[in-house]
């Protein structure tokens, strides 16, 4: 169906009427609902690329002329030749193959999604104030494309991707095929389901299969839509959702519910767990702080779930024997088989039995085996209290696994010992809290933390419905807590958000995480109408200034990292919460800045376009430190990676490469994999890349999707 739509749009173009006749018949079969999350994939997505070079065997649209607020051809052309700044384009072939010639400036870029790309990166400045840190990356791109780059770069390698993709409110918030996304549009769920598909299937290639998670935001349009498609997409991960409040005081809408939330998926791929927070997130019933000066609580020894009986774990039913004078625990004694009566079981002198028993005489079950309960006994971990000699009733008690870990780690301070030897202490530090999910703090505001700190930091530039920077700092922090290098990826980053959190969450405990930020150059609707009466196209600078990237991410950065406006003024306003700062302190961080560019295959493999490919090794090899721009004398060597050109002095790279420390990759530009395969074998211990040829293997594999 989605294929008809956009023949009829073209055959509108050339018959009207026939082309209104065929869209009353398709209309019907356009509104039967299929079972499921059934839709269709919408190929090819297309995308325009203002601003890049055309060359021969591009496609291309013909853009129509400055001042025109008409959409202008469709139909994508091909350039046969060009001579002199005009060239020849024909469309492809068929019966109806029309071509014409046009002038170089009129045309525009454009790629499939099922075309191969060669990407590569053009440097655009940087930011550095953090030593020896490794560098934020932010790539001014189409997110599909930089993702296909980053299969390169970071395939496997990435801890934690945060995403806010379009909610498909159907108020021109997204386009797909280079056209917005209208309320009205049939396909506008399917089309979303297509477009994000495509992304998070590349999304889960950078992934860590042994630890990491994908957390995305969205609201009630698709979360339905989403949760099916996370599921389809990550079977094997566990996925949760999280409502959260992002403004308290709601939105009104006239016969429905006031709305204040949206929802977080949490997809936890491998080994990744919820870490422990300072508060639940719901309420100030509990927090990780106000455990601090409170006694430590002990946990009675038998087991409570109804399955807990005798036999369900044949040595955990064992005698604790108690003194009868004083009541604390005199010994532990052996598990008995399951046909053996308790009452049978002797008692060493001056002692009575106690035993997991329910208070109606079940036999149940102690909750460690004897030969923990004996070491916890040895280590003041384990008591009895509440003696009632009359009865012989006694309270078994134990530290569970978690208390005993913080007394080890200092994180609750024995202050002393009773008569039994039983420690006595209190918590030095918060142990943390198990996060709900249902999340409500002042802190996640979407005024008080999203457009009111962004206006602090860019003054009167505006970026619609920005998130809360100490929301996702919450989220990523239960994630990255514990992973103080972690690689954190946002292919959707808008405002640059993301990055500012990874910086406060490096700040907050000195780590060294690096984020990606991806986000394309995209001019707003209303604005778009305004820089077209003034007869500017994509690709012209005085359009390229007013988009997201160049005129909210990269200066959103820019002034967190620094502490200064755009206008070079001191920030006049503080960090909240966890930790307050002044603005204007920045961060001891670094961060690079790139925009996406689409190399010729022949030009990388006659190694002419080693610039463009340049940051891209630069990024595998951790973004740390200098980067490798150039090579004059036959090879090089940086912080963290090298690169061999001129074979002959492979003995010379060699010998540089194992007298470093910190090298992670070794690349080696030949055609010959004997000598290739010779070189590696020379550097032990060091990951090795062919050039350009695992490029280009790589480029040849991801354009199927």
């Amino acid at each position: 169906m989605s294929r008809l739509s956009d023949l009829l749009r073209t055959l509108e173009q050339l018959d009207p009427k026939l082309a209104k006749d065929l869209d009353d018949e398709i209309r019907p079969l356009q509104k039967r609902l299929p079972f499921g999350l059934n839709f269709e994939r919408h190929a090819p997505e297309a995308v325009e690329l203002a601003g890049h070079r055309i060359r021969k065997g591009n496609k291309v649209r013909v853009l129509p002329p400055r001042g025109s607020a008409e959409r202008g051809d469709q139909r994508l052309w091909q350039v046969d030749s060009i001579n002199g700044g005009i060239a020849e384009v024909s469309t492809p072939n068929g019966e109806d193959r029309d071509a014409q010639s046009v002038t170089v400036e009129d045309l525009i870029l454009v790629a499939e999604f099922r075309d191969r790309i060669y990407p590569g990166l053009r440097p655009d400045g940087v930011v550095e104030r953090g030593g020896d840190k490794p560098f934020h990356t932010v790539i001014n791109g189409e997110n599909f494309h930089v993702l296909e780059l980053l299969t390169f770069t970071h395939e496997n390698s990435v801890d934690a991707i945060y995403i806010d993709p379009p909610y498909n409110t159907g108020s021109r918030d997204w386009k797909y095929n280079n056209d917005y996304v209208e309320g009205d549009d049939l396909y506008r769920h399917s089309k979303w389901l297509a477009f994000m598909e495509r992304r998070l299937k590349l999304a889960k290639r950078l992934l860590k299969p042994e630890d990491s998670v994908l957390i995305v935001t969205i609201d009630e349009k698709e979360y339905l839509r989403l949760g099916l498609l996370l599921e389809q997409t990550f079977p094997e991960a566990s996925i949760e959702m999280i409502t959260s409040v992002i403004s308290a005081k709601g939105v009104a809408r006239a016969g429905q519910f006031s709305r204040v939330e949206e929802y977080l998926f949490v997809v936890r791929i491998g080994e990744q767990q919820v870490g422990l927070g300072e508060s639940n997130m719901l309420d100030d019933s509990r927090s990780a702080s106000s455990q601090i000066g409170k006694p430590i609580s002990w946990l009675g020894l038998r087991r409570r779930e109804p399955t807990a009986r005798r036999g369900a774990r044949p040595n955990q039913f064992y005698p604790v024997f108690i003194d009868e004078s004083t009541g604390y625990v005199q010994s532990i004694g052996d598990p008995i088989a399951s046909g053996v009566d308790r009452h049978m079981v002797s008692s060493p002198t001056g002692t009575f039995a106690a035993w997991p028993l329910l208070p109606d005489g079940t036999e149940g079950l102690w909750g460690i085996t004897p030969e923990t309960a004996r070491e916890y006994l040895a280590r003041g971990y384990f008591r009895a209290r509440n003696y009632k000699p009359a009865s012989r009733y006694v309270s078994v008690q134990y530290l569970p696994g978690g208390t005993v870990d913080a007394v080890e780690d200092g994180r609750i301070g024995i202050t002393g010992r009773d008569d039994d030897g039983a420690v006595v202490g209190v918590y030095n530090s918060a142990k943390g809290v198990i996060p709900k999910r249902v999340w409500n703090t002042p802190s996640h505001n979407a005024e008080l933390g999203g457009t009111n700190l962004i206006s602090a930091l860019l003054g009167k530039r505006r970026f619609p419905f920005p998130k809360s920077l100490y929301a996702v700092e919450d989220a990523l922090r239960f994630f990255v807590a514990d992973k103080p290098d972690a690689v954190i990826l946002d292919f959707f980053s808008g405002s640059g958000t993301t990055a500012h959190a990874v910086m406060r969450l490096n700040k907050q405990d000195d780590g060294r995480r690096q984020c990606i930020s991806v986000t394309n150059n995209e001019v707003s609707a209303e604005e778009q109408t305004k820089l077209r009466k003034q007869k500017l196209r994509p690709g012209d600078p005085e359009w390229e200034q007013w988009g997201i990237c160049d005129y909210i991410t990269k200066p959103r950065i820019r002034a967190a990292l620094t502490g200064e406006t755009p206008d070079g003024d001191p920030i006049k306003s503080d960090y909240k919460f966890v930790d307050d700062f002044p603005m204007a302190d920045g961060f001891e961080e670094n961060a690079a800045f790139f925009t996406l560019s689409y190399e010729s295959p022949w030009m990388v493999e006659a190694d002419k376009a080693f610039a463009a490919i340049a940051p891209m090794l630069w990024l595998r090899a951790g973004a740390i430190g200098e980067r490798i721009d150039s090579i004059e004398n036959g090879w090089a060597v940086a912080e963290s990676y090298g690169i061999l050109k001129d074979l002959d002095l492979a003995s010379d790279f060699v010998t540089e490469l194992q007298r470093r420390e910190g090298i992670r990759i070794a690349y080696v530009v030949t055609d010959d994999d004997g000598r290739y395969q010779q070189v590696a074998s020379e550097i032990p211990g060091i990951e090795t890349v062919r050039l350009y040829e695992d490029y280009l293997r790589n480029c040849e594999s991801t354009g199927d999707i």
